[in-house]
């Protein structure tokens, strides 16, 4: 797709101007997620019905505008082209997800992330995602093995009632809790102990959270998969710094790390990691 925006886009714009577009951008369900830098701003409508014309999906068009920020992790979307709407229905791995794409927090670059943790899960297994946003990876390990439960936590009232939504959608509502509050209490006064298996999908700020994962485990044993952020000059690098930094968070307990692995370029020389930690 961004070699053909380029093409479609030869008219309107010079050589120059065609070399600073930004190739990567978010395909959600029928609504299109872009970037335009500062100096192709006045070209922002061409850019648009561009989009609508070559992906087939398109409906909807909008600009990022700010970087995700806050509690809930949202970012400032400005519409652009077609329908303004912010809602729409993604589908993954079988799956499928109501999204509201300014209300609550939600990647498409997550998807083979996702998949491999949902493959990990065995008979039985309690889990417990103590930030689970609208249900993604709770709802496919539910989907993935119909014998776990999984209780899926955010504090985010709109995350959590789509993740109910999204649970009832895909037929596991007997499976995945959703469940809306800080994890920490959540953890402390709901569900603690009572996990074989945690997931910290924050990577900003999951290291934090380290104290509380191990106390939703069942006499603090199993499996948790830390994300981090880490700053790296190649991927070779930022896997060795991700083993660093999990390390670093799991230094005052029994552990052993299963594997590490990177799961995207975030940003320049900044990555997300994954640690898949055994206590």
């Amino acid at each position: 797709m961004p070699h053909m925006l380029k093409e479609v886009l030869a008219t309107y714009l010079t050589p120059s101007e065609q070399h600073r577009i930004y190739s990567a951008f978010d395909i959600i369900g029928d609504i299109v997620i872009i970037k335009i830098p500062k100096c192709l701003m006045s070209k922002k409508e061409i850019i648009g019905e561009a989009i609508l014309d070559n992906v087939k999906p398109a409906k909807s068009v909008f600009i990022q505008t700010s970087a995700i920020k806050g509690e809930f992790r949202v970012r400032n979307l400005e519409f652009l082209a077609g329908e303004d709407k912010t809602e729409t229905e993604y589908k993954e791995h079988g799956c499928r997800f109501r999204v509201d794409v300014v209300k609550a927090y939600f990647s498409p670059r997550l998807s083979t992330e996702r998949l491999r943790v949902a493959e990990l899960v065995r008979d039985n297994e309690v889990i417990t995602n103590m930030f689970g946003g609208v249900g993604t990876y709770s709802i496919l390990m539910a989907k993935k093995n119909n014998t776990c439960t999984v209780y899926s936590i955010d504090s985010n009232p709109v995350a959590t009632e789509l993740c109910r939504i999204n649970a009832k959608l895909n037929k596991v509502e007997d499976n995945v809790i959703s469940i809306l509050g800080d994890a920490r209490g959540v953890i402390e006064k709901q569900i603690d102990g009572k996990s074989n298996r945690v997931l910290m999908p924050l990577p900003e700020k999951a290291k934090e959270f380290v104290s509380s994962a191990k106390k939703a485990l069942n006499e603090g044993k199993g499996t948790i998969h830390y994300f981090a952020h880490v700053g790296a000059s190649n991927r070779k690098l930022g896997l060795h710094e991700g083993v660093i930094d999990t390390e670093n968070a799991f230094k005052n307990y029994q552990y052993y790390i299963r594997q590490t692995r990177i799961v995207r370029e975030v940003g320049p020389r900044l990555y997300q990691i994954v640690s898949d930690v055994c206590l």
